[in-house]
């Protein structure tokens, strides 16, 4: 079976409250070795490390997502600080720019961005960044960032990952040089998502991850409903068409690319470790 790894999705939230389980369950059954949690604020972000604690499967990712920026608090920040050191937390996420739905003022936005850039500096772990019609901001702020880190985390690993990348080939390869992944969605199976595509095409698999940001935005074949972590072969199979290699080859080489990036050795996996952790 194949080793599949999501980087990204959202299931400590209410929407699977009915079934987590059982999807977590499906996942594993589907050869998924790692799911990550992300949270938004740091109320949310205790959730993710929570269920993160109850399965093996699971990392929790802790972060103030843009939407969020105008309510935290620096004392929120402070928290997610501290959650962000727990050994299940492997990134300091989700966190960014939205200048398309503005739900937080913009200098809020990059205020709150820019200490947890600091943050994942202090802890050592890697950044999930949400950028959405924000790169002409966010692209510097990152180049200075990666400047002052030296293009690496401390330990050499990349600085991050670009979530749900929605920018084109070029501006990937920009964030490549200062030190970032991207990170392919399950959307990339939609008919329109030709942009996306020849990201694809473009990057070297070496620098990919894949997605499926559950519960937002499932893959064509189950367009309309919940996504669900299990739906990242969906993406899978679709880079591996666009860039004319084994689909097996496409799906051993993200998943050991998210497990470098997140500093999660494969032994952590419940391919080796079943079952729910204490």
């Amino acid at each position: 079976m194949m080793r599949l790894f999501d980087t990204h999705s959202h299931i400590h939230d209410k929407d699977f409250d009915a079934d987590r389980d059982a999807i977590i369950g499906r996942a594993e059954h589907d050869g998924l070795i790692g799911i990550i949690t992300l949270g938004v604020t740091a109320e949310n972000s205790e959730r993710a490390l929570a269920l993160s604690r109850r399965h093996s499967l699971v990392w929790a990712a802790a972060g103030v997502h843009p939407h969020d920026a105008a309510e935290a608090t620096d004392g929120d920040l402070d928290a997610l600080e501290a959650i962000a050191r727990d050994p299940r937390v492997v990134a300091v996420g989700e966190i960014g720019l939205d200048f398309y739905r503005n739900l937080s003022p913009r200098d809020r936005q990059t205020a709150v961005f820019r200490r947890q850039l600091d943050t994942s500096a202090r802890v050592g772990k890697p950044v999930a960044v949400h950028a959405r019609d924000a790169h002409d901001e966010m692209l510097p702020l990152l180049e200075s960032w990666s400047r002052a880190m030296g293009g690496r985390l401390p330990d050499g690993r990349p600085l991050g990952v670009m979530h749900y990348f929605s920018a084109d080939a070029a501006l990937a390869a920009a964030y490549l040089k200062l030190g970032f992944m991207i990170s392919v969605h399950t959307s990339v199976t939609h008919p329109k998502a030709a942009m996306l595509a020849e990201v694809v095409r473009e990057t070297p698999l070496q620098y990919l991850v894949l997605e499926t940001d559950s519960p937002y935005g499932a893959p064509q074949r189950f367009r309309g409903k919940r996504n669900e972590p299990a739906y990242v072969a969906e993406a899978s199979t679709r880079v591996a068409e666009l860039k004319g290699v084994p689909v097996e080859t496409v799906a051993d080489t993200t998943t050991n690319n998210a497990l470098r990036l997140f500093g999660i050795p494969p032994s952590a996996s419940p391919s080796t470790a079943k079952g729910a952790s204490a």
